[in-house]
């Protein structure tokens, strides 16, 4: 008799970071933009040999956007092989840069106005990220097991406000 083992029983494993492997927690970047918008205007996107190309009309050579895009974003891509990096038309609406990670949350960047080097922090940013919710870190009470030295404070110890 063979025994069968049902896909319930098989523990699953996930990639953690820990002491012998580190796994970039970010495993998707999407660059939209659209072509007729005020800050992006006029990027086509061809691909060339498997590696991204971009193609740019005349009409709007100086976008801070586009200047990224055409200038670092292919090295990031080049430099962080892990993550999968995606260029998307959106009709009538500012760029963004959304980040989506093993966790199964995204983050979205608004990179409107921005000049390329500050896109390329924001990027940056997305890719070293963990995707977990911010949390308050110093938001408890401090307890003490001893009593102050000045004792608790009373608005009727003192002497009375006169105005």
């Amino acid at each position: 008799m063979a025994s069968t083992l049902s896909a319930k029983s098989i523990p699953l494993a996930r990639p953690k970071n820990g002491v012998g492997a580190f796994v970039f927690q970010c495993r998707k970047l999407v660059f939209s933009y659209c072509e007729h918008f005020g800050s992006n205007n006029g990027m086509v996107c061809v691909s060339f040999h498997s590696v991204r190309v971009f193609r740019f009309k005349d009409r709007n050579e100086n976008s801070p956007v586009l200047d990224y895009i055409r200038s670092d974003l292919v090295k990031f891509a080049k430099k962080n092989p892990q993550i999968e990096i995606v260029v998307q038309h959106r009709p009538a609406h500012h760029p963004i840069v959304k980040g989506f990670y093993l966790n199964g949350r995204d983050k979205v960047i608004c990179v409107r106005n921005l000049s390329p080097s500050e896109i390329g922090d924001k990027v940056k940013l997305l890719r070293d990220s963990s995707g977990a919710k911010t949390k308050l870190l110093a938001k408890k009470p401090v307890l003490s097991t001893t009593e102050s030295v000045r004792g608790i404070w009373s608005p009727f110890h003192s002497r009375r406000h006169k105005i």
